[in-house]
């Protein structure tokens, strides 16, 4: 082979190279998946959002069905107020749950959310009334010790 096939064959494999670093990254970011259809905004408030990201998948029975599209504090209330885009071809009920979940034990978290039964549907713009907040590992690890050390000091 000479020097002239030799670069070809190098510069062709290291541009699939970097094909595939770009994949990866478009994959890891949550950039490269298809936009969904026809949205509508839904609000939901949290006490604590652990680490909750902007673009985070919404889930309903394991299935996404949106994505997170802003995050904000509310200083009236003290709390985090995340704006969902909810796929327009699903609709939720008024009483419907959502909880902030992590995927696996130390996965990326995201939005579940849980239907009621209630007949009126959830509209553009309406706030989820039902929440509950992220369970954050490092303070339920904090006050498990703490009960400890303290069940130790009545021992005493």
């Amino acid at each position: 082979m000479n020097r002239t096939v030799l670069d070809l064959w190098v510069g062709f494999f290291v541009a699939i190279g970097i094909a595939a670093l770009l994949f990866l990254a478009l994959k890891v970011g949550n950039l490269s998946s298809g936009h969904l259809s026809e949205t509508y905004v839904l609000h939901a408030k949290f006490d604590n959002i652990g680490g909750l990201k902007v673009r985070g998948p919404v889930k309903s029975a394991g299935v996404v069905i949106g994505r997170i599209s802003d995050i904000k504090f509310d200083p009236a209330t003290y709390e985090a107020v995340v704006t969902l885009n909810v796929d327009g071809r699903y609709q939720f009920p008024k009483d419907t749950f959502a909880s902030i979940y992590t995927a696996g034990l130390l996965g990326e978290q995201y939005v579940g959310l849980d239907v009621g039964g209630d007949e009126k549907m959830l509209k553009a713009g309406d706030t989820i009334a039902k929440t509950q907040s992220a369970v954050v590992l490092e303070k339920m690890i904090s006050q498990f010790l703490f009960s400890k050390a303290a069940d130790g000091q009545d021992k005493k």
